[in-house]
């Protein structure tokens, strides 16, 4: 089976390689695209985002699983218009939001507290959008909180204004919540009829915990109807 793993457009593709390294030795064909490059090159985003991600499915790809973590969960229309997925995994991560930009589906305090924090059409890197230390109590390991922020760079403010495709999400899901923020989705996703789990951990637990995410992808893959 083929699994897609896809890392928020805000964070690096590194947040992903653990897992995928786990899901390779069960004998996956797991990847993980990355989406750094896009950020860098200016609008249109979705459309591009999208374009690297069904280049790492493939064409011909029938069996492909997506699995979407945070913002890339906005992508899944767009990729599945361009490429044939079996189903995906939301992960920790947004809802599809045809029609509305990131903007319009955030937090009016946060939209505040970014929109503060731009300077010149740009945002700081993920990790200095929360309270000093935040991100380290996430990854208490050094090392790897320093690989994790190594990634991270400044973010286009044009991004979290463009308006996502204005396309519904047809592709069987199943939802993963690891952390309370993202409570209010996997309800929404419950709410639709989607099989959900619930994790307690944090939004980054695919770092510090890979073996028990791993575990869930193996396992909701088969939820989708599909096995290794």
């Amino acid at each position: 089976m083929k699994l897609v793993l896809l890392h928020s457009p805000l964070v690096g593709s590194g947040t992903w390689q653990a897992v995928a390294s786990l899901l390779r030795a069960r004998g996956h064909d797991a990847v993980v695209p990355d989406l750094a490059p896009v950020m860098r090159d200016g609008l249109p985003y979705y459309p591009s985002l999208a374009n690297v991600a069904a280049d790492a499915v493939g064409a011909s790809s029938d069996k492909a699983i997506l699995v979407v973590h945070s913002a890339a969960g906005a992508l899944v229309p767009a990729i599945a218009q361009r490429v044939p997925l079996a189903g995906a995994i939301f992960v920790d991560a947004l809802l599809p939001h045809p029609g509305r930009s990131w903007f319009e589906t955030a937090p009016e305090a946060l939209n505040v507290h970014l929109r503060g924090l731009a300077r010149d059409g740009r945002l700081p890197p993920w990790d200095r959008w929360w309270p000093k230390g935040a991100i380290q109590t996430l990854l208490p390991d050094f090392v790897q909180y320093e690989q994790f922020v190594a990634e991270l760079a400044e973010l286009p403010l044009a991004y979290f204004e463009e308006t996502a495709p204005a396309m519904p999400l047809t592709t069987p899901s199943v939802y993963l919540q690891l952390s309370d923020g993202y409570k209010e989705d996997a309800d929404k996703a419950e709410a639709a009829g989607w099989p959900v789990t619930r994790f307690r951990s944090h939004h980054l637990a695919m770092l510090t915990h890979p073996d028990v995410v791993a575990d869930e992808i193996d396992r909701l893959a088969v939820t989708l109807g599909l096995s290794a």
